[in-house]
């Protein structure tokens, strides 16, 4: 599909099924997410903004699924694992998400939500600009309470980059998601976790980018 973007009328509708479709806890995340999104959007690509709220409204429709249920998909959908990815589960359901949004939400099945959903966790190489804002909108959602999204967001925000020039603009954007991924990074070592290399070369790629940009 490929369409304009949404009105809100559509939105509305696609947010009051997810409703009940949620637990209470996380449609409460789901609504920041698109608040975040839509804010991020504004700054950095207002013509885009509906395609950013309506991502963010789907980046968790899989998130409570278990395991077993997330990997049938991903089995059914010929979604292939590395032994990598079995060992991080928790970042299943943003393939499952962007698997079933083509089936269960046909309407919204646009190649900008699809990509945004399915990188939102942990990042690649090669990023969007959505897919960025997407992921970042999900870091520093204002639910999130915890250390490192209270210091991404005040780091964010502080900076008042909705001042900023363009081209100011997007520098602070690569540092915000610089320091995101080395958040994330600390905090998988310090669980002994596996760290994905897309969120390696997420994280790589945006570091080559500043020193780049430092060197001129």
């Amino acid at each position: 599909m490929d369409r304009a973007p949404w009105n809100e009328g559509e939105l509305s509708a696609l947010r009051e099924s997810l409703r009940a479709e949620m637990s209470e806890k996380r449609y409460l995340h789901t609504v920041a997410v698109e608040d975040m999104a839509a804010r991020l959007a504004a700054i950095y690509c207002p013509d885009e903004t509906n395609l950013l709220r309506a991502a963010a409204l789907l980046h968790d429709i899989t998130k409570e699924l278990d395991t077993a249920t997330q990997r049938e998909i991903c089995r059914e959908r010929g979604i292939a694992l590395s032994p990598d990815d079995e060992m991080a589960p928790k970042t299943f359901h943003a393939r499952t998400a962007a698997a079933l949004i083509p089936e269960r939400y046909p309407a919204f099945n646009h190649e900008t939500v699809v990509s945004a959903v399915r990188w939102h966790t942990t990042g690649h190489g090669g990023m969007t600009l959505t897919e960025k804002l997407l992921y970042l909108a999900d870091y520093i959602d204002e639910s999130r309470k915890f250390p490192d999204c209270v210091r991404l967001r005040t780091f964010f925000w502080d900076a008042k980059p909705e001042r900023m020039s363009e081209a100011d603009r997007l520098a602070h954007l690569r540092r915000t998601l610089i320091m995101s991924f080395e958040m994330t990074v600390r905090a998988l070592l310090c669980e002994d976790a596996v760290i994905s290399i897309d969120t390696m070369d997420a994280r790589n790629e945006l570091c080559r980018e500043e020193k780049a940009a430092n060197a001129k």
